[in-house]
Protein backbone atom coordinates (compact mmCIF):
# COMPACT_ATOMS: atom_id res chain seq x y z
CA UNK A 1 0.00 0.00 0.00
CA UNK A 2 2.86 2.34 0.80
CA UNK A 3 4.25 1.79 -2.72
CA UNK A 4 0.87 2.48 -4.34
CA UNK A 5 0.50 5.73 -2.42
CA UNK A 6 3.98 6.81 -3.46
CA UNK A 7 3.16 6.06 -7.10
CA UNK A 8 -0.07 8.05 -6.81
CA UNK A 9 1.78 11.05 -5.37
CA UNK A 10 4.41 10.84 -8.11
CA UNK A 11 1.71 10.68 -10.80
CA UNK A 12 0.07 13.83 -9.43
CA UNK A 13 3.43 15.64 -9.52
CA UNK A 14 4.51 14.58 -13.01
CA UNK A 15 3.77 16.83 -15.97
CA UNK A 16 1.53 15.12 -18.53
CA UNK A 17 3.06 15.72 -21.99
CA UNK A 18 -0.35 15.21 -23.60
CA UNK A 19 -1.73 18.22 -21.74
CA UNK A 20 1.28 20.37 -22.66
CA UNK A 21 1.12 19.29 -26.31
CA UNK A 22 -2.62 19.91 -26.63
CA UNK A 23 -2.45 23.36 -25.07
CA UNK A 24 0.67 24.10 -27.10
CA UNK A 25 -1.21 23.12 -30.26
CA UNK A 26 -4.01 25.55 -29.47
CA UNK A 27 -1.61 28.34 -28.49
CA UNK A 28 0.38 28.04 -31.72
CA UNK A 29 -2.70 27.92 -33.94
CA UNK A 30 -4.26 30.96 -35.57
CA UNK A 31 -6.16 32.72 -32.73
CA UNK A 32 -9.67 32.44 -34.15
CA UNK A 33 -12.79 32.52 -31.98
CA UNK A 34 -12.64 28.78 -31.30
CA UNK A 35 -9.08 28.92 -30.02
CA UNK A 36 -9.70 32.00 -27.87
CA UNK A 37 -12.81 30.42 -26.37
CA UNK A 38 -10.53 27.73 -24.91
CA UNK A 39 -8.30 30.06 -22.89
CA UNK A 40 -10.20 29.33 -19.68
CA UNK A 41 -9.90 25.59 -20.33
CA UNK A 42 -6.17 25.98 -20.98
CA UNK A 43 -5.67 27.80 -17.69
CA UNK A 44 -7.69 25.22 -15.76
CA UNK A 45 -5.72 22.36 -17.30
CA UNK A 46 -2.40 24.03 -16.50
CA UNK A 47 -3.50 24.58 -12.91
CA UNK A 48 -3.78 20.79 -12.59
CA UNK A 49 -0.18 20.31 -13.73
CA UNK A 50 2.87 20.62 -11.46
CA UNK A 51 4.47 24.04 -11.59
CA UNK A 52 7.50 22.86 -13.55
CA UNK A 53 9.34 24.37 -16.52
CA UNK A 54 6.81 23.18 -19.12
CA UNK A 55 3.76 24.61 -17.33
CA UNK A 56 5.55 27.84 -16.41
CA UNK A 57 6.62 28.55 -19.98
CA UNK A 58 3.29 27.59 -21.49
CA UNK A 59 1.43 29.81 -19.05
CA UNK A 60 3.23 32.83 -20.53
CA UNK A 61 1.65 32.18 -23.91
CA UNK A 62 -1.78 31.41 -22.47
CA UNK A 63 -1.70 34.64 -20.48
CA UNK A 64 -0.81 36.51 -23.66
CA UNK A 65 -3.87 35.08 -25.41
CA UNK A 66 -6.00 36.08 -22.44
CA UNK A 67 -4.68 39.63 -22.06
CA UNK A 68 -4.48 40.88 -25.66
CA UNK A 69 -7.51 41.73 -27.78
CA UNK A 70 -8.43 39.38 -30.62
CA UNK A 71 -7.74 41.84 -33.45
CA UNK A 72 -4.20 42.49 -32.24
CA UNK A 73 -3.55 38.80 -31.65
CA UNK A 74 -4.60 37.92 -35.21
CA UNK A 75 -2.61 40.72 -36.81
CA UNK A 76 0.51 39.85 -34.83
CA UNK A 77 0.14 36.13 -35.56
CA UNK A 78 -0.03 36.72 -39.31
CA UNK A 79 2.98 39.05 -39.23
CA UNK A 80 4.99 36.63 -37.11
CA UNK A 81 4.22 33.28 -38.69
CA UNK A 82 2.63 33.86 -42.11
CA UNK A 83 4.55 36.79 -43.56
CA UNK A 84 8.04 35.71 -42.49
CA UNK A 85 9.82 32.38 -42.66
CA UNK A 86 12.11 33.43 -39.81
CA UNK A 87 9.58 31.95 -37.37
CA UNK A 88 7.83 29.39 -39.57
CA UNK A 89 6.05 26.56 -37.77
CA UNK A 90 6.57 24.14 -40.67
CA UNK A 91 9.11 21.75 -39.20
CA UNK A 92 10.58 20.30 -42.37
CA UNK A 93 11.30 23.77 -43.77
CA UNK A 94 14.13 24.14 -41.25
CA UNK A 95 15.95 21.10 -42.66
CA UNK A 96 14.74 20.92 -46.26
CA UNK A 97 13.69 24.44 -47.23
CA UNK A 98 11.38 24.77 -50.23
CA UNK A 99 13.11 21.97 -52.15
CA UNK A 100 12.13 18.72 -53.80
CA UNK A 101 13.57 16.92 -50.80
CA UNK A 102 10.86 18.47 -48.67
CA UNK A 103 8.21 16.51 -50.56
CA UNK A 104 9.73 13.30 -49.21
CA UNK A 105 9.71 14.69 -45.68
CA UNK A 106 6.06 15.73 -45.95
CA UNK A 107 5.22 12.25 -47.22
CA UNK A 108 6.84 10.76 -44.14
CA UNK A 109 4.62 12.88 -41.88
CA UNK A 110 1.53 11.74 -43.78
CA UNK A 111 2.58 8.08 -43.64
CA UNK A 112 3.10 8.26 -39.89
CA UNK A 113 -0.40 9.67 -39.46
CA UNK A 114 -1.86 6.88 -41.62
CA UNK A 115 0.05 4.20 -39.71
CA UNK A 116 -1.34 5.47 -36.40
CA UNK A 117 -4.88 4.36 -37.27
CA UNK A 118 -6.22 7.88 -36.81
CA UNK A 119 -7.59 10.17 -39.48
CA UNK A 120 -5.74 13.48 -39.57
CA UNK A 121 -7.87 15.97 -41.49
CA UNK A 122 -5.34 18.41 -42.94
CA UNK A 123 -7.93 20.63 -44.71
CA UNK A 124 -5.30 22.03 -47.05
CA UNK A 125 -2.64 22.44 -44.35
CA UNK A 126 0.81 20.88 -44.66
CA UNK A 127 1.31 17.86 -42.37
CA UNK A 128 4.49 19.19 -40.74
CA UNK A 129 2.76 22.24 -39.25
CA UNK A 130 3.68 22.19 -35.56
CA UNK A 131 0.11 22.59 -34.19
CA UNK A 132 -0.95 19.49 -36.18
CA UNK A 133 2.03 17.47 -34.92
CA UNK A 134 1.25 18.49 -31.33
CA UNK A 135 -2.43 17.62 -31.69
CA UNK A 136 -1.44 14.22 -33.08
CA UNK A 137 0.87 13.64 -30.11
CA UNK A 138 -1.76 14.73 -27.56
CA UNK A 139 -4.76 12.89 -28.97
CA UNK A 140 -3.60 10.08 -31.21
CA UNK A 141 -0.24 8.56 -30.29
CA UNK A 142 1.97 10.13 -27.63
CA UNK A 143 4.90 7.78 -28.19
CA UNK A 144 5.06 8.38 -31.94
CA UNK A 145 4.37 12.05 -31.42
CA UNK A 146 7.33 12.46 -29.08
CA UNK A 147 9.53 10.48 -31.47
CA UNK A 148 8.48 12.77 -34.31
CA UNK A 149 9.14 15.90 -32.27
CA UNK A 150 12.51 14.54 -31.17
CA UNK A 151 13.41 13.74 -34.79
CA UNK A 152 12.73 17.40 -35.60
CA UNK A 153 14.20 18.69 -32.34
CA UNK A 154 16.66 20.98 -34.12
CA UNK A 155 13.75 22.69 -35.91
CA UNK A 156 11.85 23.09 -32.65
CA UNK A 157 14.82 24.66 -30.92
CA UNK A 158 15.52 27.02 -33.82
CA UNK A 159 11.88 28.15 -33.77
CA UNK A 160 12.15 28.72 -30.02
CA UNK A 161 15.33 30.79 -30.31
CA UNK A 162 13.93 32.79 -33.23
CA UNK A 163 10.83 33.63 -31.17
CA UNK A 164 12.97 34.53 -28.16
CA UNK A 165 15.02 36.88 -30.31
CA UNK A 166 11.75 38.49 -31.45
CA UNK A 167 10.65 38.82 -27.78
CA UNK A 168 7.53 36.87 -28.71
CA UNK A 169 5.34 35.32 -25.99
CA UNK A 170 4.85 32.37 -28.37
CA UNK A 171 8.36 31.28 -27.40
CA UNK A 172 6.84 30.02 -24.17
CA UNK A 173 4.66 27.49 -25.97
CA UNK A 174 7.55 26.10 -28.02
CA UNK A 175 9.83 26.05 -24.99
CA UNK A 176 7.19 24.13 -23.05
CA UNK A 177 7.04 21.47 -25.76
CA UNK A 178 10.84 21.16 -25.75
CA UNK A 179 10.71 20.67 -21.97
CA UNK A 180 8.56 17.55 -22.41
CA UNK A 181 11.09 15.81 -24.68
CA UNK A 182 13.67 13.31 -23.41
CA UNK A 183 16.90 14.99 -24.51
CA UNK A 184 18.07 18.32 -23.04
CA UNK A 185 17.68 21.57 -24.94
CA UNK A 186 20.80 23.14 -26.45
CA UNK A 187 22.19 26.13 -24.59
CA UNK A 188 21.99 28.56 -27.50
CA UNK A 189 21.00 29.05 -31.13
CA UNK A 190 24.45 28.07 -32.40
CA UNK A 191 24.22 24.70 -30.64
CA UNK A 192 20.77 24.16 -32.15
CA UNK A 193 22.12 25.04 -35.58
CA UNK A 194 24.79 22.38 -35.18
CA UNK A 195 22.01 19.76 -35.02
CA UNK A 196 20.40 21.04 -38.18
CA UNK A 197 21.42 20.85 -41.82
CA UNK A 198 21.70 24.16 -43.68
CA UNK A 199 18.37 25.26 -45.15
CA UNK A 200 18.57 24.82 -48.96
CA UNK A 201 17.50 27.59 -51.31
CA UNK A 202 16.12 25.60 -54.27
CA UNK A 203 12.49 26.64 -54.68
CA UNK A 204 9.69 24.41 -55.96
CA UNK A 205 6.77 26.69 -55.19
CA UNK A 206 5.60 25.31 -51.86
CA UNK A 207 3.74 28.06 -50.04
CA UNK A 208 2.31 27.89 -46.52
CA UNK A 209 -1.46 28.26 -46.10
CA UNK A 210 -3.35 30.14 -43.41
CA UNK A 211 -2.66 28.25 -40.18
CA UNK A 212 -5.67 26.57 -38.53
CA UNK A 213 -5.95 23.97 -35.76
CA UNK A 214 -7.16 20.76 -37.35
CA UNK A 215 -9.18 18.05 -35.63
CA UNK A 216 -7.95 14.49 -35.36
CA UNK A 217 -10.61 11.78 -35.19
CA UNK A 218 -10.21 8.00 -34.78
CA UNK A 219 -11.01 5.98 -37.89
Amino acid sequence: MRTLRALDRRARHTTDPRVIHQIGSWCLSYPDDEVLSRVGLMRAALDEQPDGPAAQQLRLTVDHLADVDATTLRRDYIELFDLSKRHTLYLSYWTDGDTRRRGTSLGEFKQLYRDSGFLVDLRGELPDHLPIVLEFSARADLRRGIELLETHRAALELIKFALLEASSPYAGAVGAVCATLPSPSPADRESAMARCRSVPTETVGLEPFDPRLLPINPT
